[in-house]
């Protein structure tokens, strides 16, 4: 890579900073004018008379002024400098007129239509792709927008002040970043629906889809209102405009998007109804739209103040839907399910040639940056400090942060400083988890004599690309003790550990207890403490924690797991009890008891086999978990029947989480039924199934055991029509398909009249889906990896951001064996010798190359 890397220590304050834009967009899917006017005025910040650069890419420019007076400039690739010495020492007013293609924008960022629809995308630098502009997030300003157009739903951001036929304007009195900007033009309806906010105030709510889609909205406005009225509950943030948007595009790059007023978003994240939709499907829609919602307060009223600061929107607002989320549904489940994205995600990013430090100090393309790492990671370094500081400081701290930097671009100091001001506390070690890549080890013994009990503990942190070297971190682990008979002898209680080395005794027990360590997962560690299978089941049997309840039987599911792969060992009696013992407890929530059936990830595998000093061998793990699922529907035979029957509800179809546990734990057990009965239970499940969960959770079922091949037509006859549900008929076959099969099931899809490479949902449901599919995409063969690297060199001219998203796939080569890292290097090489190769793809794979 020659592009020169763009790094923290540089930042400069703005040279000038902007009073208000007034933009105004004539639009035509070819030739778009735009005509901006922006009121600069000279950053005291900044001493002498600097330059003004303006960003600009892809932009015909037309003309400019200065105050009136026409400019002769002439942009370069990637914008235009205005000279210093030719600006006034004082406020002006600069002008444009600029000519963009928006149907030729393939990119999915800056102005571009979708199906007809005029949308933008301005995260992280794509409002430079609509005017010159200073495109950075310290430069905020209100905008006020018209726009001209025949289409009739014309929409921006803030709240609509004046319309007529063919033009409306669009006033936002809150001082934004570029990024934030948002505009939406189309053939449109709305789902409607008011909020009165704890003020009295009343909020008109509308969520704009195309014709046909407005009956599947119900869920995301409830989502949304519920939303507004947690955060004025438990953060006391009240909405500020009198108008809230969002828009459903079927093309977007990402989830959605948080612009201020009109949040824009991947039409996966909004439509569902139960037909359409699976339990997961409503579980994100609730989750997504709360995290954008969120955002107004934590990532628009206050931003951050440049991109290498991500973590302090994205962190902060990820940690506010969690708690959201916990909120609505089971808060011990949704913390295990965060928990299983966190390793398989974040961690894995930590393990490899990626890893990054939460907060980074430089970047080439800062598209590449909206990591696991800072979102994941971000967000438990928000719940860390929360626990290291209480509940209540934690609040005082936030209402500061509120009064301290509204109307701000901050910083992650700033944030560390009003948690230092609001509690007394010293945070300079804590903030090594900001700069530090890598995950922790947590190194844990411990011993027992008259009556006192000692807890050992080590943490290592391991060297990272670039950082060798690493400082002691301040790590709360939460810990519970349990008598021998189960009786809890010691309540949650967080130790705070800042030395390389520490211990903690506690005295007055009347026998060895047994220790659960690291509850709710009080840090974003490995625990790593040598235990037996006794113990292990022990805690899956009494801990009073429920993470650790199900941490222990997933411990012991991977122990035995490992011992199947490595030593051609049979399931043990001790799993297989343990975990019949959970499926049939009552007492236990349903949707816990998913979690706890649910088996290891073959990912999930290699990752522990290889950081235990093993190669893993992808074909094993699969033929092992294979055997494995076997011998759990085996044991489970006589009582998962009953189980299906005891959790089958009548009467209507409901989204909410007690339901959806029941319906998850019940499409478990009929998995495990599928292998005993060859597939008659589910063949008749599908065919009766009246919601999308149990018709999609009765096909994976069949297609897991190598059936399903009718049932798939059924599929296809039933839901053609229907864009969104198709991308679960795609993707099915691939996750589920035999590892020689899995590269030539992903060709034979990408033949498939119905599969559009340029729409990014439908390329992740396909060729995303390849990746996901451990022993197929590792096949021995090689094939998956040349599958993936074409695709990806063919998308990357027309998508760059997705295209390097999805390369990662390939960051975890150094796991393997040689034959296999061979092959990863040489389609790392062919993507790296590829022609016009973008700076988002050629940063990703030169750092996955040459780690």
């Amino acid at each position: 890579m020659t592009d020169t890397p763009i790094r923290l220590a540089d930042y400069l304050p703005p040279s000038h900073l902007v009073d208000g834009v007034s933009l105004t967009f004539r639009l035509d899917p070819g030739r778009t004018r735009v005509l901006s006017e922006i009121r600069f005025r000279p950053n005291p910040a900044r001493t002498g008379r600097p330059d003004l650069r303006l960003d600009g890419e892809g932009l015909a420019l037309v003309s400019a002024a200065l105050d009136g007076a026409p400019l002769a400039v002439q942009p370069d690739a990637t914008g235009l400098t205005l000279p210093g010495a030719s600006l006034p020492d004082a406020p002006f007013t600069f002008t444009a007129e600029v000519e963009i293609d928006p149907a030729a924008n393939t990119a999915l960022e800056g102005l571009y239509m979708s199906n007809g629809m005029y949308c933008t995308q301005c995260e992280a630098e794509g409002f430079r792709k609509i005017t010159f502009y200073p495109d950075r997030p310290d430069v905020m300003a209100p905008f006020r927008v018209r726009i001209e157009s025949d289409l009739p739903v014309l929409l921006s951001n803030g709240n609509e002040v004046a319309s007529g036929p063919g033009w409306a304007e669009w006033h936002d009195p809150w001082p934004k970043p570029s990024y934030l900007f948002a505009l939406v033009a189309g053939d449109l309806v709305a789902h409607s629906a008011g909020f009165t906010t704890a003020s009295g105030r009343t909020v008109a709510l509308n969520i704009w889809v195309r014709p046909g889609d407005e009956a599947r909205c119900a869920y995301a406005m409830d989502s949304l209102i519920r939303s507004m009225k947690w955060d004025e509950e438990v953060y006391g943030r009240e909405y500020d405009l009198d108008t809230f948007n969002i828009v459903a595009v079927d093309d977007f790059n990402m989830g959605a998007m948080e612009n201020k007023g009109l949040n824009i978003f991947n039409s996966k994240y909004v439509l569902a109804l139960p037909e359409t939709a699976t339990d997961d499907d409503f579980a994100r829609i609730e989750a997504v739209i709360a995290h954008e919602y969120f955002h107004n307060w934590t990532g628009n009223r206050i931003t951050c103040r440049d991109w290498f600061q991500l973590c302090l929107k994205e962190g902060l607002t990820v940690f506010r839907d969690e708690q959201f989320s916990s909120d609505m549904r089971s808060a011990a489940v949704k913390r295990i399910e965060d928990v299983l994205t966190l390793r398989a995600r974040q961690f894995r990013e930590d393990d490899g040639p990626l890893a990054h430090p939460v907060r980074p100090e430089e970047y080439i393309e800062i598209n590449n940056f909206y990591t696991a790492t800072v979102y994941e990671k971000g967000a438990e370094l928000i719940g860390m400090l929360k626990r290291l500081v209480g509940d209540e400081a934690y609040a005082r701290a936030l209402d500061l942060y509120f009064e301290r930097h509204d109307g701000q671009a901050a910083t992650i100091e700033d944030w560390l400083t009003v948690f230092e001001d609001a509690t007394g506390r010293d945070l300079a070690q804590f903030k090594l988890w900001y700069s530090e890549a890598g995950t922790p080890r947590l190194k844990v013994s411990d011993r027992f004599e008259d009556g006192r009990y000692t807890l050992e503990f080590e943490q290592v942190n391991p060297p990272t690309p670039g950082q060798p070297v690493k400082q002691p971190k301040v790590i709360p682990v939460a810990v519970g003790l349990l008598n021998p008979n189960g009786d809890e002898v010691l309540p949650t209680t967080v130790l705070e550990m800042t030395e390389p080395r520490q211990s903690f005794t506690f005295e007055g027990l009347g026998a060895r207890p047994v220790p659960s360590i690291l509850r709710g997962f009080s840090a974003p560690v490995v625990l790593e403490r040598e235990t037996s299978p006794e113990e292990r089941a022990f805690l899956l049997a009494h801990d009073t924690d429920p993470f650790n309840k199900w941490e222990a039987g997933r411990a012991l599911a991977k122990d035995v797991l490992a011992r199947m792969v490595t030593e051609g060992a049979q399931p043990g009696p001790d799993w297989l009890e343990a975990l019949a013992r959970v499926a049939v407890d009552e007492t236990l929530d349903p949707a816990f008891r998913a979690l706890a059936l649910r088996l290891p990830g073959e990912d999930d595998m290699a990752q522990t086999l290889h950081a235990a000093g093993h190669v893993p061998d992808p074909a094993r793990i699969n033929a092992a978990r294979e055997r494995m699922a076997g011998a759990l529907a085996e044991r489970l035979e006589p009582e998962l029947g009953a189980l299906i029957e005891t959790l089958t509800e009548p009467g209507p179809f409901s989204p909410e989480a007690r339901a959806a546990g029941r319906r998850a734990l019940r499409l478990a057990a009929l998995g495990l039924v599928t292998r005993r009965d060859g597939g008659a239970r589910a063949e008749a499940a599908f065919r009766a199934a009246n919601n999308m969960t149990e018709e999609v959770g009765a096909l994976a079922c069949l297609l897991e055991i190598g059936r399903g091949q009718e049932e798939l037509g059924l599929f296809e006859t039933r839901w053609a029509g229907d864009r969104l549900v198709m991308d679960k008929w795609f993707a099915l076959q691939i996750l589920h398909a035999a590892p020689e099969e899995t590269a030539a099931t992903v060709e034979r899809l990408t033949a498939h009249p119905a599969f559009d490479w340029k729409n990014p949902n439908r390329f992740r449901s396909v060729v995303g889906a390849l990746s996901a599919n451990h022993a197929g995409f590792h096949h021995a063969s090689g094939a998956g990896y040349r599958l993936l690297a074409d695709w990806l060199i063919r998308l990357d001219p027309l998508n760059p951001q997705t295209a390097a998203r999805m390369s990662t796939a390939f960051e975890t080569r150094a796991r393997y064996d040689a034959d296999r890292q061979g092959m990863i290097l040489a389609e790392l090489d062919r993507i790296l010798a590829t022609p016009g190769l973008s700076r988002d793809l050629g940063e990703m794979a030169g750092r996955m190359r040459h780690a």
